[in-house]
């Protein structure tokens, strides 16, 4: 999956999550292929990792965000 295209799945789930529109920035997560930092700034600060490579759909993305933001 590259990386314009998870940052616009990320943004649209966090739009749904109510996280609003804060600065978002995405990195290959270091030492774990095809893995991903996602940092969400703002008022309530947010980081999470999530894996998408080759062949990951938009839904599991969208899922491991939703997964990980209401366990927060």
């Amino acid at each position: 999956m590259e990386q314009q295209d998870l940052e616009r799945i990320a943004r649209l789930a966090l739009r749904e999550l109510g996280a609003g529109d804060g600065v978002l920035s995405i990195t290959p997560a270091e030492g774990h292929p095809d893995s991903w930092r996602l940092a969400l700034g703002g008022p309530m600060p947010l980081t999470m990792t999530i894996r998408a490579g080759r062949g990951t759909t938009p839904q599991f993305v969208r899922a491991q965000i939703f997964e990980q933001f209401n366990a927060r």
